[in-house]
């Protein structure tokens, strides 16, 4: 598989790491999972993210997750979050996910960094961990993380690495920061960097109008996140927004803390692809009136986007 390069862009969905209910990892579901990624137009996938629980597993189940999905992925880049409290760890299942074929690995910071400096200086240090060869993705989710990068950072950050090939940007508010990005990129103080953003989607309309090169999210129905970088990039922006808009509600039901995550495996669960809505303990659970909403939900975004429509047709009217 091809290394992840600065040139990279389209829809990189996020996955969820399958389990079964009593919390073992679902290898079958990470095969179909994958399929069902390379079939429906992704450009590839990113695994053991923040959504996918990676907390939750030891290292050897990280590793296990990281090379099934690499090793069923024949037509998608793989990018493997390599984020962990050590560089020990990090470095080691980043090179294992690059033998195997990754594209790439993405570094999310520890929450306990604070001044500029003290950022731009673990990831100088991650870098030098997994060395210079391996192309990474600098990942900005200060909602979660905590850690805020201003655009000066990211740029330092860039600048001082040739393997930081990508932001996974998750700011919010943050479209002002991608059009500072791509400034600095016009006055060439920043060289070429793929920007794909995350957030859930929930921004994602606005934000591929703003330079962005694409999505890497997660969202039950990854066809939308292709439809609107598509349209976005075909300068269709009034059918971009209209198919947007119609899953918003759905959107942003999925980006409920905790809940959003067994949201996104029920619908998944519903649409076939995995076995179980199962979060790896601790983890929330979808109650019935939760199920009941989503499934109202999937109803109405049916009226617009029929591949929503997941139950029998005289239902979906609602």
């Amino acid at each position: 598989m091809t290394k992840l390069t600065a040139q990279a862009a389209g829809t990189f969905a996020i996955a969820p790491t399958p389990f079964h209910d009593d919390g073992r990892i679902d290898e079958a579901s990470i095969d179909r999972l994958t399929d069902f990624y390379t079939d429906v137009g992704c450009d590839g996938v990113t695994v053991l993210g923040i959504l996918g629980e990676a907390p939750k597993l030891d290292a050897a189940e990280a590793e296990q997750v990281a090379l099934r999905f690499v090793k069923r992925a024949k037509r998608l880049q793989v990018i493997v979050g390599v984020s962990a409290p050590g560089f020990a760890t990090m470095r080691s299942l980043a090179k294992k996910s690059m033998d195997a074929g990754a594209a790439g690995v993405m570094i999310a910071p520890p929450p306990h960094l604070r001044t500029d400096d003290q950022i731009i200086g673990y990831f100088k240090q991650a870098q030098e961990a997994i060395g210079d060869d391996i192309p990474w993705v600098l990942q900005d989710y200060p909602l979660t993380l905590t850690v805020v990068f201003t655009p000066a950072v990211i740029r330092k950050i860039v600048m001082d690495s040739p393997s930081c090939v990508m932001l996974k940007h998750e700011d919010w508010p943050g479209l002002e920061k991608i059009s500072t990005l791509r400034n600095f990129q016009k006055d060439r103080s920043l060289r070429p960097l793929s920007i794909l953003v995350g957030n859930g989607g929930l921004f994602l309309d606005f934000e591929m109008e703003r330079g962005a090169d694409g999505a890497m999210t997660g969202y039950a129905f990854p066809e939308l996140l292709i439809d609107v970088v598509n349209l976005s990039k075909a300068g269709k922006r009034d059918a971009a927004h209209d198919l947007f808009d119609a899953h918003l509600p759905l959107i942003r039901y999925e980006q409920q803390p905790g809940v959003g995550l067994t949201v996104r495996k029920y619908v998944l669960q519903k649409r076939g692809i995995i076995s179980s809505s199962a979060q790896r303990k601790p983890g929330a659970v979808i109650t019935q009136q939760a199920r009941a909403e989503v499934d109202y939900l999937l109803s109405r975004v049916a009226r617009v986007d029929r591949r929503a429509n997941l139950q029998p047709q005289s239902s979906a009217a609602g």
